[in-house]
């Protein structure tokens, strides 16, 4: 494992070391390994953004896969095998992306690939994982086409997902948003796959749910937007009632803050952010997060209220002194579902595994957690709810949280196309 930027090599021989002695660290809702014997370090090459305004979503999954290997480590590793953890920046560009996964692969050695934010890069590392032949777990790119089309119907077996797909933005927001006093709405999102797909599905779905609706305003921002004046002006000059947007990271903060001197909050009904629950945008925003906006991500710290959630929060708070962002869930898991799934193989060889993955239960922090056999996505509620600012947090918190069953906003084989 190399040392990240910005991360001393004193601190990092520190914290490698610690994993390395087996140190007892507070365990969680996962099992202790069996002994396997496969004598030798088990390699898992991660990627994630480490650069830029979006940043600290990969700073928030190297915390949680680094927990998660320090866990098992602790606990004797994979059948006896300590894992290894190799970082790279993805920068949420295709080639580096891709360029990344044949490292890791071709000269590193990684037995598994993990991560990756950006769903462009999630879709081109897929393209070429039946050449390198290793299982690909993606703990945040979220575009369902991931699933939908390289899984489900190319057949690209090595490709699972343990993030919730973008169903999460485009589905489940939409059962937030009926029963809304709003008939409007606009959006101001991503200029990419993510943005695109997640307000075609909030059309879609919305417009099924509540026939009199209206969409009467969309606008798209490049990546690394910093000014979102033009954007915010081209909507509110349509007069919406509601805003839809799946701004992440520092850019959703920054679009927040400049709506806020537009007084977009006190001449709209609603304001929805997919990805608003996110720990950077939280503390990002802090006192400037308005009442009652909608947010929602990947996982929310505060739910479920189950004892695998607290042990994960409270190890997580003991390591980082922060608490977890959905990155850092995602990433977490992703390293225990492979632990769990190669005990069960009994082996580390990629059809072995892959078998073992499909239909592997999981009691995640998340909540309990299923890996569809048919598409290789992983199946779990998050709940959406509304930000609420409480002393007891160093941040704003979610409130009114609202949980949908997962056959409500799901998706299923043989995937219909989406109509929006």
């Amino acid at each position: 494992m190399a040392p990240r930027r910005g991360t001393t090599r004193r601190r990092f021989l520190q914290s490698t070391a610690l994993a390395a002695a087996g140190l007892a660290l507070p365990r969680t809702g996962f099992a202790a390994s069996p002994d396997l014997k496969l004598k030798k370090p088990i390699k898992i090459g991660c990627q994630c953004i480490l650069s830029g305004p979006l940043g600290g979503y990969g700073e928030f999954m190297r915390k949680g896969a680094t927990l998660a290997m320090e866990e098992v480590n602790g606990q004797g590793g994979i059948g006896g095998s300590p894992i290894e953890l190799n970082f790279r920046d993805e920068e949420l560009k295709v080639d580096v992306g891709v360029k990344n996964a044949r490292y890791f692969v071709e000269d590193w050695g990684a037995d598994f690939l993990v991560g990756i934010d950006s769903s462009g890069v999630a879709m081109a590392v897929g393209e070429i994982m039946p050449s390198l032949n290793k299982v690909l777990i993606v703990t945040h790119g979220a575009t369902e086409k991931y699933n939908e089309d390289l899984v489900f119907k190319r057949h690209i077996r090595q490709c699972f997902r343990v993030c919730v797909p973008v169903y999460q933005d485009g589905i489940a927001s939409a059962l937030v948003a009926k029963d809304l006093p709003v008939k409007r709405w606009a959006t101001i999102s991503p200029d990419y796959e993510y943005g695109h797909t997640s307000w075609k599905m909030f059309r879609a779905y919305l417009k099924r749910f509540k026939p009199d609706v209206e969409f009467v305003g969309e606008s798209f921002a490049k990546f690394g937007t910093v000014d979102f004046s033009s954007h915010i002006s081209k909507v509110m000059g349509l007069n919406p009632e509601g805003i839809f947007s799946t701004e992440w990271g520092g850019e959703a903060v920054t679009m927040v803050k400049q709506a806020k001197l537009f007084k977009v909050f006190e001449n709209t009904k609603a304001f929805m952010i997919g990805m608003g629950s996110a720990m950077d945008v939280l503390q990002g925003l802090g006192a400037d997060y308005p009442d009652g906006t909608w947010a929602s991500g990947r996982y929310y710290f505060g739910y479920p209220d189950s004892p695998e959630n607290k042990k994960f929060v409270e190890a997580f708070r003991k390591r980082w002194n922060s608490y977890p962002s959905y990155p850092s869930e995602t990433s977490y898991t992703a390293i225990h579902a492979l632990k769990k799934a190669v005990e069960k193989a009994k082996s580390i060889e990629t059809e072995k595994v892959i078998e073992a993955l499909e239909g592997l239960e999981l009691d995640r922090p998340a909540g309990k957690c299923v890996i569809r056999k048919e598409d290789h996505q992983a199946v779990y509620a998050v709940p959406w709810g509304q930000i609420k600012h409480d002393p007891k947090f160093p941040m704003p918190i979610l409130t009114n949280l609202k949980v949908f069953t997962t056959d409500e906003y799901y998706r299923k084989p043989p995937f219909a196309p989406v109509e929006g």
